[in-house]
């Protein structure tokens, strides 16, 4: 049975980021914000509606990750109502990205990040940000110019001289 969002056809609401980041952090998630709200971290005016992920793939942290989102009824994003989905342990751990809904907004989930890696290789390219009254770690604004220019979409090319030209100033 699919989750209530999904049924009610919310897929497109904006995350609550002070909820998102309240369940990942509090629950022990290892996870690097990338995407969006990284380059807002960094000074970027532009409004993103989704949280952009990089999640620790290691057994403990899949747990850690499932059980913190399965109260809120995480499925995958544009998919038809009645498709059989679970996020569990599992399904991460057979799975690698993740585009979901969830009662808290859209929630990208990614084990890999195009123009970066895993967890493990984009770690020493963070910063530590507190975001909400959480501690997290954020892309540092270097690697996310790298990341955008090699996924290459036009939202990513758009936002690359922008944050070039914080990078500049600073």
């Amino acid at each position: 049975m699919p989750p209530k969002l999904a049924e009610l056809g919310r897929d497109c609401v904006a995350t609550e980021f002070p909820t998102a980041l309240e369940i990942l952090v509090d629950s022990g998630v290892e996870f690097i914000i990338v995407g969006g709200l990284a380059a807002t971290v960094h000074g970027s005016a532009r409004l993103t509606e989704d949280l952009d992920v990089v999640y620790r793939r290691t057994p403990e942290n899949l747990d850690r990750l499932a059980r913190s989102l399965a109260p809120h009824d995480p499925y995958l994003r544009g998919a038809p109502p009645g498709l059989p989905f679970v996020l569990d342990a599992d399904t991460l751990r057979r799975g690698l990205n993740f585009t979901l809904t969830t009662q808290f907004g859209p929630l990208d989930l990614l084990g890999e990040m195009t123009g970066g890696g895993s967890y493990d290789e984009i770690l020493p390219d963070t910063v530590e940000a507190v975001l909400f009254g959480r501690r997290c770690r954020v892309l540092g604004l270097k690697a996310l110019i790298l990341a955008k220019r090699a996924a290459g979409r036009p939202k990513d090319l758009e936002a690359i001289a922008e944050l070039e030209s914080i990078l500049e100033e600073r």
